[in-house]
């Protein structure tokens, strides 16, 4: 029996695969119940360029501790598309590793956008 983790992850290698053929930058999320993670990786793969998760001290202090909802999603997106700018990264690929393109990956990848990250 396959478990969903692997189902996820095997869904996410198609997509990460395109991305390489392209050799882009990718803005790769990952989310738990409790939080959820953005990172800004290199064309090659071997760098990480930027990361913003709800564990981070300055996010954490904007929510009212529980950063697995919506609120903890916008507030990433926006902080990762800020530290992407400020690295010099403004079009980046995006990989949602497998998880279904609504609710809180949907909402970072929005508030990504509306802080002028390009994808």
């Amino acid at each position: 029996m396959i478990s969903k983790n692997i189902s996820r992850l095997r869904r996410a290698q198609a997509t990460r695969r395109r991305i390489a053929r392209l050799r882009a930058v990718r803005l790769s999320v990952h989310r738990t119940n409790q939080h959820i993670y953005a990172t800004i990786i290199s064309a090659e793969g071997d760098r990480v360029l930027a990361s913003a998760s709800t564990v981070e001290a300055e996010v954490r202090g904007q929510l009212n501790g529980h950063g697995g909802n919506l609120a903890a999603a916008v507030a990433v997106g926006t902080r990762i598309a800020e530290k992407a700018k400020a690295a010099g990264i403004d079009t980046v690929a995006f990989d949602r590793s497998g998880f279904r393109f609504h609710g809180r990956v949907k909402a970072l990848a929005e508030a990504a956008r509306e802080a002028g990250l390009k994808f």
